[in-house]
């Protein structure tokens, strides 16, 4: 039978010599793989009360929107800088490869709400980080996060572990 990690495409060599990229498209593309990670992103939560599913820019989108679907929830997009229209909340971060800055919309979630945060992959944790910033900015509660990959060698899941997070992943690769 197989697993999520059966569907991941494995890219040597990129974006730079020496990474090899964890690729969900071919994931995302199955219709049985796509499913089977949405199921096992939820099943940790079954039961518990979420008010909104914040998925991290871009594979997040996809992810979170499937998973607030399915819990009939609202969703709410954690972005690049500039790419929410009207009033935002800015936080910078530091990738893997750089700097960048997230955005929410002020009003996206209302204090005490009780948030998942989702996305692809957790490598050093700077974009969860900076969102789950951002969420706590505005008053939510974050009760979980929620990932397709882990990549623990490069300590994102010890980063969100140390903030007091409860870290999920379908699955881990070794390396970066």
């Amino acid at each position: 039978m197989k697993t999520v990690q059966d569907y991941i495409r494995n890219i040597v060599d990129f974006p730079i010599e020496g990474i090899i990229f964890r690729d969900v498209t071919t994931l995302f593309a199955d219709p049985r793989g796509f499913r089977m990670a949405i199921d096992q992103m939820l099943h940790p939560y079954a039961g518990l009360k979420i008010d909104k599913v914040v998925g991290l820019e871009a594979r997040g989108f996809i992810l979170g929107g499937a998973i607030a679907h399915q819990l009939s929830k609202g969703f709410v997009p954690v972005r690049k800088k500039g790419k929410l229209p009207g009033k935002t909340l800015s936080e910078e971060y530091t990738l893997e490869y750089g700097e960048a800055i997230v955005e929410i919309h002020h009003d996206a979630i209302e204090p005490g709400e009780r948030v998942l945060v989702v996305d692809d992959l957790l490598a050093t944790g700077g974009t969860a980080e900076a969102g789950i910033k951002l969420i706590e900015r505005l008053g939510g509660e974050i009760i979980s996060t929620s990932f397709i990959v882990d990549l623990p060698d490069l300590g994102g899941r010890e980063r969100l572990e140390a903030m007091g997070l409860e870290v999920n992943a379908l699955c881990t690769y070794d390396g970066h």
